[in-house]
C-alpha cells in the first residue's frame, strides 16, 4: 500500500483497492487461514460519535483475526470531557495499540489524528466528509453480487449532500472504467458541486433526477440512503418529496432482475421491510462483507498480507 493510514478513500489507488478486495475474497473462501494472523495485536477503537455496525464490525474483524480490542464507544467516556485535546488522546492510545480506528463528528479530525499517531489509523467516519471503510464494504458487496466493479450504472438515492458514504463510494467507483452515475435527490440534498465537477473533469457520465421511478429500469446498483427531514428548509418540500424515496415492491416491478440494492444502514423507512425478502436486496449481506473487508484492511495496514 502507498499509505499506512486510511483517511480518505482516495488514499488508495485502484491497484490498492484491487489488492485489498482480492485479499477479502481469499478470507471469504478460507477464513480459518486467517484466524491467528493478528495474535498478540491490539486494535484501538475511538468512537466519539454513536455507531453500531462500524464499531462492532471492527471489533468482530480483529477478534476473527485472533487479536484483541480496547477503546471507547462514546466521547463521554474519554478524557476529552476533561479538556484533553484530540491530538493528546491519539498519542496516548497509540502507545497502547498496534492499529486504531476512529470516528469523529468533525470533518478533518481523522487527518489531524493521522499526523500524531504512532500506529496505522483508519478513518471510521469524520462528519459529513468521508467513510472509507463503508466504501470498501460497498465495493466488496458489488464485486461479489455483480461480479465486477466496472461497466455499472449506479443510482445513488436520497441525501447526497451530507451523505459521507455516497461521497466516498463515488470517489472509489470513479477509478473503474465505464461506470455511470444517476444522482437521485431533491434539489436541497443534491451532490456537492465539487464532486460533480470532479466527475465532469474526469469525463465520467452522470445525470441528476428527482424521481427514482424515472430511472430504476436502467440501474445495476441501487444505493439507498435516508432522506433526513431536518435537512429541508420547510415542511412542504419534505412532504412533497419524501414518498419518492421509499423503496417498495411496487417500485421494483420494472427494475432489472440482477439489480443489487445496497444501503449503508441504519434505515428508517426508505426501504420497506417487504423488500428484505427480494433476492436483489443485498444490504444485510453488505453488513457481513463489512467485517470481511475490515479484516483485509487490518491485515494490510499491519503489513501482514504476505
Amino acid at each position: 500500500m502507498q499509505t499506512r493510514h486510511l483517511i480518505n478513500i482516495s488514499d488508495f489507488t485502484r491497484r490498492d483497492l484491487d489488492s485489498l478486495l482480492s485479499l477479502a475474497q481469499q478470507i471469504i473462501k478460507s477464513p480459518k487461514d486467517f484466524s491467528h494472523l493478528c495474535d498478540g495485536k491490539i486494535l484501538g477503537t475511538l468512537f466519539f460519535e454513536p455507531s453500531t455496525r462500524t464499531r462492532l464490525s471492527f471489533e468482530s474483524a480483529m477478534n476473527r483475526l485472533g487479536g484483541s480490542v480496547i477503546g471507547i464507544a462514546e466521547a463521554a467516556s474519554s478524557s476529552t470531557t476533561k479538556g484533553e485535546s484530540l491530538a493528546d488522546t491519539i498519542r496516548t492510545v497509540s502507545a497502547y495499540t498496534d492499529i486504531m480506528a476512529m470516528r469523529h463528528p468533525l470533518e478533518g479530525a481523522a487527518t489531524l489524528a493521522s499526523q500524531t499517531t504512532q500506529v496505522p489509523l483508519i478513518n471510521a467516519g469524520d462528519g459529513g466528509h468521508q467513510h472509507p471503510t463503508q466504501t470498501l464494504s460497498d465495493l466488496l458487496t458489488i464485486l461479489e453480487t455483480r461480479g465486477q466493479l466496472n461497466g455499472q450504472t449506479i443510482a445513488l438515492c436520497g441525501d447526497l449532500k451530507f451523505g459521507r458514504t455516497v461521497h466516498s463510494l463515488i470517489s472509489a467507483l470513479s477509478l473503474y472504467p465505464d461506470n455511470r452515475f444517476i444522482l437521485v435527490s431533491p434539489e436541497e440534498l443534491q451532490l456537492p458541486t465539487y464532486i460533480k465537477q470532479n466527475l465532469s473533469q474526469a469525463g465520467i457520465p452522470f445525470q441528476e433526477e428527482e424521481r427514482l421511478e424515472n430511472v430504476l429500469d436502467q440501474v445495476d446498483v441501487l444505493y439507498m440512503t435516508r432522506v433526513q427531514k431536518e435537512r429541508f428548509f420547510n415542511e412542504a418540500d419534505y412532504v412533497r418529496l419524501k414518498d419518492s424515496y421509499i423503496l417498495d415492491n411496487d417500485k421494483l416491478k420494472d427494475a432489472k432482475e440482477d439489480l443489487a440494492i445496497l444501503h449503508p444502514l441504519p434505515r428508517v423507512n426508505e426501504i420497506q421491510p417487504e423488500v428484505d425478502s427480494d433476492p436483489r436486496a443485498k444490504y444485510f449481506d453488505q453488513v457481513g462483507y463489512g467485517v470481511i473487508v475490515r479484516m483485509a484492511l487490518i491485515i494490510t495496514l499491519l503489513g501482514l498480507e504476505d
